[in-house]
This record gives C-alpha cells, sequence and structure tokens, in this order.
C-alpha cells in the first residue's frame, strides 16, 4: 500500500497511537472543571475504550465499533457549541502532546468536528423537543467558579 492508499489508521500509528491520545485526552476531560461533570458516572478506562474503537473505525482500521453512534450516546447530554469548542481544543492539544504530525492531526481533527451536528444542541428548547419526559436529562451549566486544578 502506498502513501496515497494508507489509511489514517495506519499512517497514525494504529490502535497503539489512538490509545496514548485518548488516555492524554481523557485525563484533560476528567480534570476539567466542566466537562468533568459530564463524566462522573463513567469510567474513564471504558470511556477511553469506546472512544478509540470508534476513531478507529471512522480512520479506516481493521475494527468494528459496535458501541452507540455520537447522536444516541449523546441524546440526554445538552451540549452547547462551548462545549464541544473546549473539547475539540482539549482533542487539538492532546494529539500535540502525543506527539501526532500536524497534517494527521488535522484530519484526525476534521473526522472529530465531522459529528458537531449530532452532538451539539441548537437551543434549550430544540433539546427539550428531541428527549422524552421519562428520559434523564443532563443539563450541566457552566459553572460560576472555573477551579483549574
Amino acid at each position: 500500500m502506498n502513501a496515497a492508499q494508507q489509511t489514517l489508521f495506519d499512517a497514525i500509528g494504529g490502535l497503539e497511537t489512538l490509545k496514548k491520545v485518548h488516555k492524554i485526552f481523557y485525563d484533560k476531560i476528567y480534570a476539567h472543571y466542566w466537562l468533568k461533570l459530564f463524566f462522573t458516572d463513567h469510567n474513564q478506562q471504558s470511556i477511553e475504550d469506546r472512544q478509540t474503537l470508534f476513531m478507529a473505525e471512522k480512520m479506516g482500521g481493521p475494527v468494528e465499533y459496535y458501541g452507540k453512534q455520537p447522536l444516541m450516546a449523546h441524546r440526554q447530554m445538552y451540549i452547547t457549541k462551548e462545549l464541544y469548542d473546549i473539547r475539540h481544543e482539549l482533542l487539538k492539544e492532546s494529539l500535540q502532546e502525543a506527539g501526532v504530525v500536524e497534517d494527521l492531526a488535522n484530519r484526525w481533527l476534521k473526522i472529530d468536528y465531522a459529528f458537531i451536528r449530532q452532538i451539539v444542541k441548537p437551543s434549550i428548547e430544540s433539546f427539550y423537543q428531541t428527549t422524552f419526559r421519562y428520559e434523564k436529562r443532563l443539563i450541566i451549566p457552566k459553572p460560576a467558579v472555573q477551579d483549574k486544578t
């Protein structure tokens, strides 16, 4: 396979690189003053593993992801553009820290950003219209105090 035919999965270094990036990334998310509040009941390693398999499949790797797709996985969470952009910046930082070269990191970020419309809710009204009353909705306002420890 020549470089033009190489998948992004292979170009970045496969599962090893995905795992490395996602470890750095979720360490940042679980430490972030606001984003961590969305993950209080979720095991970090499980989240890392699911995200690794999801992105491996999206990058053309020999992996099949059987988990929820972004729309359903985030359906009950009120995620704003601001939250998504914070998350996206943390991913960008994580890719840099993991040593992923810039052009490959940009390809990764482009794939990641392609899911924004499935995750971000344009308004609280639209969020309530797309969830059922019996569903537990997760709405976490931006904390007033930004503890960055």
